[in-house]
């Protein structure tokens, strides 16, 4: 299918602008518009009606105001009454099918999350979350046959991220319950770093009208040039961006988004950043506080000091696969199961609570460390007993061979064999994802995790330790493993041990 190869997993991702890097634009005005068509078809279909309320936002993208146009026209052509949001988040565009009296039926978010500049999206929405990889895949079905052509069209604008803000808003006032009801961040100073993507929003929609001192925040105008940094908290420019920010506006909290506002990262007021198993513990310890004996769902790669960490707080560790939506999905059924599960959060920083929809929300997650420190809770005790690693690497094993597959089951099982016949390396339990292994005191004091791309021929090989030098030490033994794999690109390790 011809636009099979911009499905990216749940959604749909491409390029879309001419580039430096020499890629060829495959986001084009007709595959956009057959793709809208093929949601407002899938969207009939799922809702057994015709007449359909479409919402469509963008973040900052410099290509989002024209795929926007090609949206709407796709969408109006097989009949949706479409509103335009303009500039939102992806949060803001799930909530627009559950806030208010009258809920939209769907919605799309152009976006492409914090790749490059060149590159944009599309993700879908309904009232019951967003679409799944096999959703995805039958909208590409769809799209072959949908129609390419579609005359332009206009639609209503509305600001409903203003909406969304207020949302925001009204749980942070209940919640606090301040003297002062109408401003229960006043006397604290927050800060965001926004990096010119959809995020400002937050500034003047929420800390604002809050009462915070929010002097001091950065990158707040969209620009979908990323003159900055690129919008991603995971970036290491940008990380370095905000924890200087913050130090040098002495601020409470320090906050930064990713471009469409579902990952968020933060920084404490002495510098420590709030960013994968950090931020993950402290999530677990209000939700803990919340909902004892609870159960925290994390992806794979989550470390040895987070788990200890839950389990000292009585909570349950669920460490499941890679993937927002992997992580979110488990944690759903798990409640179907009776299980309380309140918390479904990767490390790249998407974190999802039972209570606010399992919406991957960014903003969200930020409302919850707003509240503690309304409350006059001091957010650095609340994880002061979090141990870290005090190594980690991660390495990216290309796989060099047609048979991608073939040539990680084959590394897979070679190390598998491996570890059986090492008595220093043991198999961790509960393990759902390719081979997690953890290494005694004496060779590496650790973990290390190989497992398959969700999306690439790659083999993302995560090595972990408690003692200086302990990742070295593993590296070395997995190099002598799987030297015997044919196909799979050991460089990266070569490199790093010598």
């Amino acid at each position: 299918m011809k636009y099979s190869k911009l499905q990216n997993g749940s959604d749909v991702r491409g390029v879309a602008m001419e580039n430096n890097a020499g890629e060829a634009v495959n986001l084009t005005k007709d595959a956009v518009i057959s793709i809208a068509r093929a949601f407002a078809k899938w969207l009939a279909e799922k809702k057994g009606k015709t007449e359909l309320k479409v919402a469509v936002g963008r973040d900052s993208r410099l290509t989002g105001p024209q795929i926007t146009e090609w949206t709407i026209a796709g969408l109006s052509a097989e009949g949706c009454e479409v509103t335009d949001f303009e500039m939102a988040s992806t949060p803001c565009m799930f909530m627009s099918t559950v806030l208010t009296d009258e809920p939209f039926d769907g919605s799309v978010m152009i976006t492409a999350s914090h790749l490059p500049s060149q590159r944009n999206g599309m993700k879908f929405f309904t009232n019951e979350g967003g679409l799944e990889k096999s959703d995805i895949a039958k909208l590409i079905e769809l799209a072959e046959t949908a129609g390419e052509d579609a005359p332009e069209a206009t639609a209503k604008k509305v600001k409903f991220i203003d909406i969304y803000s207020a949302h925001l808003c009204s749980i942070i006032k209940e919640k606090v319950n301040a003297d002062d009801y109408e401003h229960p961040l006043k006397g604290f100073k927050v800060i965001v770093d926004a990096g010119n993507g959809a995020g400002g929003f937050f500034v003047h929609g929420v800390l604002k009208p809050l009462g915070a001192d929010t002097e001091g925040s950065q990158f707040l105008n969209p620009d979908g040039s990323f003159p900055n940094h690129i919008p991603n908290p995971e970036d290491k420019k940008a990380a370095e961006s905000i924890v200087e920010a913050t130090l040098k506006a002495k601020a409470d909290l320090g906050i930064i988004f990713d471009t469409d506002v579902d990952r968020a990262g933060a920084v404490l007021s002495d510098g420590t950043e709030l960013t994968r198993n950090a931020l993950i513990a402290m999530m677990s310890a209000i939700l803990l506080k919340e909902h004892p004996g609870c159960t925290i769902v994390t992806d794979s790669v989550t470390s040895t000091g987070l788990a200890e960490f839950i389990k000292a707080d009585g909570g349950v560790h669920r460490r499941f696969k890679r993937g927002y939506k992997n992580v979110i999905n488990e944690a759903v059924r798990l409640n179907k199961e009776g299980t309380d599960a309140e918390l479904a959060m990767e490390t790249s920083g998407h974190g999802a609570l039972k209570e606010n929809y399992f919406l991957d929300d960014g903003a969200y997650l930020m409302v919850k460390l707003l509240i503690e420190i309304g409350k006059g809770h001091d957010l650095k005790g609340m994880i002061s007993s979090l141990k870290e690693p005090k190594e980690s690497k991660e390495f990216r094993l290309s796989v060099l061979s047609e048979n991608v597959p073939a040539v990680q089951d084959k590394a897979l099982e070679v190390l598998n064999s491996a570890v059986e016949g090492d008595d220093t390396l043991t198999l961790a339990p509960d393990n759902f994802e390719g081979i997690r292994v953890n290494a005694d005191k004496e060779n590496g004091d650790g973990w290390f995790l190989l497992r398959k791309s969700l999306h690439d021929p790659l083999m993302p090989l995560n090595v972990e330790s408690d003692s200086e030098g302990g990742v070295l030490k593993m590296a070395i033994k997995l190099y002598d493993i799987l030297k015997v794999v044919e196909g799979l690109e050991l460089k990266p390790i070569k490199d790093f041990i010598g």
